[in-house]
């Protein structure tokens, strides 16, 4: 009885330090926005939202303009790119402001995919210099310029568009070494669940790269289209169409080998009901929040494994892994055999609506905002 009441009263004092915790935490969450530039100071164009909310609380604010340290690069943007994780942090879902600020946004910038012109380097930095193009990841890329460590970008090839450019990096790294932790290999039969969007055209791409036979499943014709330009070999509409059906057909019978899932809500669990014995299941983004809504005992039953979730945080923590992965896009690139495709472009201070897109689904592939007309 004395080990009940103690194990109790530590059960409460527990829950009365997390809620105090919590309200200590949520109150003095706080950031930048009500911050002013110091006199003497250079100054830029930058989106900013300094709210969790709709689209509409990204604002084109004039802050100051950074300076770069020892390892970095000044990089005046041309264009920068929105993805699927931008709307989520933009509303705030309550797993993730543990990590982005309880009650306000801590950092307020915008944007993760850029591309631009090096205008000044780091006394650290011999691999780049002023006047190179480049394109990377950097948080805050929505802005005239933008701070960013040398291991984080890669020289754009002469090819492509400073558009195009500005759409690859994220949606670019996060399906390769998505693909690569499926262990996806030549003869593979690999389903891309939502394949129209960013992160889906790529695996579309790199999956056929890799020699797979690619399924792109997505929820219109026009969608679809897309997807076989971008060398998909078999398609379905999964609004029209049974998904689980389809692929037993383009299988005879056996199912995927791997299924890759951006997609997630109701679309993930007939996706998983088409995956073959022993096959691995990635899931890519968002779509990790829907992982509680597919029948454990179907993973159980098949026999698969939900392999990993990925949300690109990859690019923050291995710096060398995502130097690495960017010379092998900067490859493919410049041969050709990647090719990032535009939705839509804006210009810089239209943000909410790119990004209004962005989270109605309208957008294949990426939507892009340009610093200059």
């Amino acid at each position: 009885m004395k080990w009940k009441r103690i194990l109790k009263r530590s059960a409460l004092v527990v829950v009365v330090l997390l809620f105090v915790w919590f309200q200590v935490a949520y109150w003095s969450s706080t950031n930048d926005c009500q911050r002013s530039v110091a006199p003497g100071r250079e100054r830029m164009k930058a989106i900013k939202f300094c709210e969790y909310g709709p689209p509409d609380v990204l604002k084109l604010e004039e802050v100051e303009k950074p300076v770069p340290k020892d390892d970095e690069l000044l990089i005046r943007v041309r264009a920068a790119s929105l993805n699927f994780i931008d709307a989520g942090l933009v509303r705030g879902p309550s797993v993730l402001r543990l990590m982005s600020g309880l009650r306000k946004p801590k950092f307020t910038g915008f944007g993760r995919d850029f591309a631009g012109v090096v205008e000044v380097v780091g006394k650290d930095v011999i691999e780049f210099k002023p006047g190179d193009e480049v394109f990377g990841v950097r948080w805050g890329a929505l802005a005239e310029y933008v701070c960013v460590r040398k291991d984080r970008v890669a020289l754009k090839p002469a090819n492509i568009t400073f558009e195009q450019a500005g759409a690859v990096g994220l949606a670019g790294l996060t399906a390769l070494q998505g693909l690569r932790t499926g262990r996806i290999h030549a003869g593979q039969k690999v389903l891309i669940n939502g394949a129209s969007g960013g992160v889906g055209l790529a695996s579309v791409e790199l999956g056929k790269l890799m020699g797979a036979r690619v399924i792109a499943a997505a929820s219109s014709d026009e969608k679809l289209e897309v997807c076989k330009q971008h060398g998909a070999d078999d398609v379905i509409n999964y609004t029209n169409e049974d998904l689980r059906e389809r692929v037993k057909t383009l299988t005879g019978g056996n199912g995927v080998d791997v299924i890759v899932d951006p997609l997630g809500g109701n679309y993930s669990e007939p996706a998983l009901r088409s995956i073959a014995w022993n096959g691995r299941f990635l899931v890519i983004g968002f779509a990790a929040g829907d992982i509680p809504r597919i029948p454990l005992n179907l993973t159980l039953l098949k026999g698969c494994s939900i392999v990993g979730v990925f949300w690109g945080s990859f690019t923050e923590h291995e710096p060398r892994h995502n130097q690495e992965n960017l010379q092998e896009l900067l490859t493919w690139l410049t041969e050709g055999k990647l090719k990032p495709h535009i939705s839509a472009t804006y210009p810089l201070e239209r943000a909410a609506d790119a990004l209004n897109d962005v989270l109605n689904r309208k957008v294949m592939g990426k939507v892009v905002l340009l610093t200059e007309e």
